[in-house]
Formats: structure tokens, C-alpha cells, sequence
């Protein structure tokens, strides 16, 4: 029966005599077995195995020994000595970064706070200003109510009068003045009217707006690569045994993976080119190619199909109106209604895009410059440079609103003809035309899930904000579509295609309509954050 090995006796350090046979002196080595034996052990448990006397072995490992007391000395105790005194740098690093971040976190927080203060006051004044025109108008209408009441018990006593005692002629005149369309009943005021319905679950919104929170590498187990000393024991190791050691370390290291953050609703060929591209509010979109304007379903299907005489440069849908609007090659701007174009309004110059905005003011973009106009063509405002001023928009090619804060994105091709420097870019401007930021393609060199993300120079081509204030930006070189916080930071990469990004647009449900290569429509679904 075989010995459990917990029963294997051992020898204890500094014991002298053998293990096996008792008082027997351990002054021989076996070779084989790399341990101390008596003279005894070489007739049983180490019989036939190579055996050296012990004092023939001992000078190389004394020499071993003075070689790891003279290694550790110069080598690991240094090195240790160095991780020991940096412990000091990195407790003051730490406590500096994590002040730093709390100070930053802080602020952030009391910025959103003034700006909900903000928000609030400006709500309760427009609310003040509506109760005060409401209050004007209904005191008008009781005094004409009251006006109104008293002639007509004037005009009572009148006819009583003329009754009682009025001659043929007065009472003809009477009956004349009766039913004389002079008079009326005062028409009831519109007043203004207001919601408020308090968001239930604010939480997203407010991580938007709170910022991004990132935290790596807190509880992880370096690997030799990460750590440059190693230890005397490491360095007697032989390669293969420092190779599975490393293994074992790696396999320690925790490894995280993202989940799918966009997925492809639907993907269809259309059955017309598709220029640009804007949604409808009952999942519908116009797209426009050429001349010609077509409706389309989710699927695909044409609902509907308009051509123009003169070719349409882009298209904007009304959120006031639902209307479709376009500018065309012959500077017209023209509103679609039951199924014809009608003209609103001409520009000087050519229009390049479009944007019908909230407040139902319809912004057109020329070169060097963007304009505000009323639906009936006068200009509120513009953003053409005085004099030999550098033009805030050089190229305009698309323009999309914000529809929470009202700020406005134009894709800019910055073309050296208009003033521009030749690099795409998109800028974001305020209600005033004043610039907020502009956004030009960078990419943080930490965001690095694909191979994609080194690629060619940066050319947006379709920009639409979705419900949140996000942008997104069609970039048509790089086959893709690049999600943008409303401040102008990166967040991410929605989608990347194998052909060229032509439009973008958002439905009421935030599902994302992307036109590759013309005619490929995917209809993704994307997350915001």
C-alpha cells in the first residue's frame, strides 16, 4: 500500500541525522534525488543512485549563495528601495488627482445648477409675461362685453320709444338701425396658453448632462511587461517556467467586453438616389435627389413623388407647419403644399442648404455666409464678415437645429474660392449667429475599438441633431457616422460602412437614418451615451 504523501516524513532545517535511519549522519548527497542521505540510504531507498560526499558540494553552493546575497544587494534591494520612495510621489499624485476631479465634478455640478436656475427663471418670466398679456386681453374683452351690453339697452329704449309713440318714418329707421351690421358681439380673445409636464425620469438627461465618469485600472495584476524589475527567484527561473508564470498572471488580469451600442433596424436599396434626407413626424422621410422629391416608408415603399422643374439644391421639414421646404438651382425657396410647390421667396444669391427652424424662421445657406429669413423672405440676420473679415460659414452644405437648445450645426466645406481654408469642418452657433465651437473630426487617441479610427482627413457631409442635443455627422470619406455631445465633445462611433456617408436623419423616435453610397439605407438604432 502506497504512503499518503502528508505521511512522507521530512527533514527539518538544520537536522543532522537521516530521517529514515535514525542517528545515522547525513553526510553524503544523492544526484538523483537532489537531497541528503546516510551511508545506509545506499543500500535501500537510494540504492544504485550517484552519490557525492557533501563536502565535495557545498564550495558551489557557497559560491550560489554569495552570488544572490551580491545580485540582490546591487539589483533587487535597489530597485525595491526606488518603488519604496516613489510610493511618497504617487500618494501625492493621488491625492491631487482626485482633489482635482472632485473640484472639477463640483463645478460642473453647481454650472448645471445655475443653469437650471436659469432655465427656471427665464420659464416663470415668459410664464409672468403671458399671465400679463392674457390679464390685458380679458380686461378688454369684459369692457367691450360691457360697451357692447350698454348699447344694446340703449338701442332697447330706442325701440320701445319708437313703438310707443313714433311716427311711419321712425320706426322704419328703427328697424334700419337693428339690423345694421355696425354693431356686434365683441369676439372672444385667444390667450396665449402653456404645459409643463415634468420629466419622470430625468436620469439620462441628466448623465448627459452631468458629464462622463471613466475609472480604469484600479484592483488589476501587472504582468512582467507592465512591472520592469524581477526578483532573484525570477532570474534563476528558466524561460519555460517564467513563461507559465507569466500565463498564470495574465489569466489573473480581468477582461471586460462592450456591448453591441448600435443595431440595424432595417437595411434596404431605395429605389431612388437619396441627396439628402429629413423625417416626417409619423416615421415617414422626404429625400431629395436631383429634381426630384420622393416620399418613403420604413421599408422602403414610395408614398409619394414630386419633381420640380428646376433642379433642388436640399430640403428642410417644418416642425410648425409639417411642410416640406426646398431651395432650388434658380434661387427660389418654395414651400410643398398639397402635393404642388409653391414660391415664398427668391435669394440673391444662390442657395446652397436649408433649415426651417422651431420659431418657423427659414435659415439658407450661401457662400460665405448664412442668412435668417421670415417665411415671406425678410431678413432677420445674417453671418456675412464686414469688410475683409474671414466668414464665420464659408461653404455651407447642411444645416441642422438643436431641438433643445436651438443651437444650429453647418456642415462647412471651407472651399478657398469662398474665403475658406479647404478643411471640412462642422461649426455650431448659437441663435445669434454667434460661434459656440467648431468640430473638426479629432478623435481622442484613447478611443480605439476599431481600425477604422485611422483613416482619411475628416469630411462631413450630413449633420442632424438627435432628441437630446446630440449631433450626428455623416463623414463621407470614412464611410461612417460619428456621434458628438452638444458641447462639442466625442462620443463615439454610431456605424462604419463600406461605402461613402451621403445623409443622415433622425426620426421621432430616435432611430437613425443613414444613406450610404446613395442608394443603401440602414435604419439604425443607436445608444446616446
Amino acid at each position: 500500500m502506497a504512503t499518503a504523501i502528508s505521511q512522507i516524513p521530512l527533514r527539518i532545517k538544520g537536522q543532522t541525522t537521516c530521517i529514515h535511519h535514525r542517528g545515522r549522519q547525513l553526510d553524503l548527497y544523492c544526484e538523483k534525488c537532489q537531497e541528503l542521505v546516510c551511508l545506509k540510504c545506499l543500500s535501500s531507498t537510494h540504492k544504485s543512485h550517484p552519490v557525492s560526499e557533501l563536502s565535495e558540494i557545498t564550495p558551489q553552493k557557497e559560491t550560489d549563495i554569495k552570488n544572490f546575497i551580491d545580485r540582490t544587494e546591487k539589483n533587487d534591494l535597489v530597485q525595491i528601495e526606488k518603488y519604496i520612495a516613489s510610493t511618497d510621489t504617487l500618494l501625492k499624485d493621488n491625492t491631487s488627482t482626485f482633489e482635482k476631479l472632485s473640484q472639477k465634478l463640483k463645478m460642473q455640478t453647481d454650472q448645471l445648477k445655475q443653469q437650471l436656475d436659469m432655465l427656471t427663471e427665464q420659464t416663470l418670466s415668459l410664464y409672468r409675461k403671458m399671465e400679463e398679456d392674457n390679464t390685458n386681453l380679458i380686461k378688454k374683452y369684459k369692457q367691450d362685453l360691457e360697451m357692447y351690453e350698454k348699447q344694446l339697452k340703449q338701442q332697447i329704449q330706442e325701440c320701445k320709444a319708437a313703438l310707443q309713440r313714433g311716427s311711419h318714418l321712425q320706426i322704419y329707421d328703427t328697424y334700419c338701425e337693428i339690423h345694421s351690421p355696425t354693431q356686434s358681439l365683441p369676439v372672444k380673445p385667444v390667450l396665449g396658453t402653456a404645459n409643463f409636464t415634468p420629466n419622470e425620469n430625468p436620469q439620462d438627461h441628466l448623465k448627459e448632462a452631468f458629464g462622463k465618469v471613466i475609472t480604469s485600472g484600479q484592483g488589476q495584476i501587472l504582468t512582467d511587461q507592465d512591472r520592469s524589475v524581477k526578483t532573484s527567484h525570477d532570474l534563476g527561473q528558466t524561460s519555460s517556467q517564467q513563461q507559465q508564470s507569466g500565463a498564470k498572471v495574465k489569466k489573473a488580469v480581468k477582461t471586460y467586453k462592450l456591448l453591441p451600442m448600435t443595431k440595424v433596424v432595417e437595411e434596404w436599396e431605395s429605389p431612388c438616389g437619396i441627396y439628402s434626407i429629413c423625417s416626417t413626424t409619423d416615421g415617414q422621410v422626404w429625400t431629395q435627389y436631383s429634381d426630384t422629391l420622393t416620399l418613403l416608408d420604413r421599408k422602403g415603399k414610395v408614398i409619394q413623388e414630386v419633381r420640380h422643374s428646376a433642379g433642388v439644391n436640399d430640403i428642410s421639414l417644418s416642425l410648425t407647419t409639417h411642410t416640406l421646404w426646398v431651395c432650388d438651382k434658380q434661387n427660389n425657396i418654395m414651400e410643398l403644399v398639397s402635393g404642388r410647390l409653391t414660391h415664398r421667396f427668391r435669394t440673391k444669391e444662390f442657395p446652397k442648404c436649408i433649415c426651417v427652424t422651431a420659431s418657423n424662421h427659414v435659415i439658407v445657406g450661401m457662400a460665405k455666409h448664412i442668412s435668417k429669413f421670415t417665411t415671406d423672405g425678410k431678413m432677420v440676420c445674417t453671418t456675412m464678415a464686414k469688410g475683409t473679415g474671414k466668414p464665420l460659414v464659408c461653404s455651407p452644405h447642411r444645416i441642422s437645429e438643436c431641438p433643445v437648445t436651438h443651437t444650429l450645426a453647418v456642415v462647412d466645406f471651407s472651399s478657398e474660392s469662398d474665403g475658406g481654408d479647404g478643411n471640412q469642418h462642422v461649426v455650431v452657433m448659437d441663435t445669434d449667429f454667434k460661434e459656440l465651437f467648431v468640430y473638426r473630426g479629432d478623435i481622442p487617441s484613447t478611443y480605439k475599438p476599431t481600425p477604422q479610427t485611422e483613416s482619411e482627413p475628416f469630411y462631413p457631409w450630413g449633420v442632424v441633431y438627435d432628441s437630446v442635443g446630440n449631433l450626428i455627422i455623416g463623414d463621407y470619406n470614412n464611410y461612417r457616422v460619428l456621434l458628438i455631445s452638444g458641447g462639442g465633445e466625442f462620443l463615439r462611433v454610431i456605424h462604419t460602412d463600406t461605402d461613402c456617408t451621403w445623409a443622415v436623419g433622425v426620426d421621432r423616435e430616435d432611430v437613425l437614418w443613414a444613406v450610404f453610397g446613395c442608394i443603401n439605407v440602414k435604419l439604425l438604432q443607436y445608444s446616446s451615451v
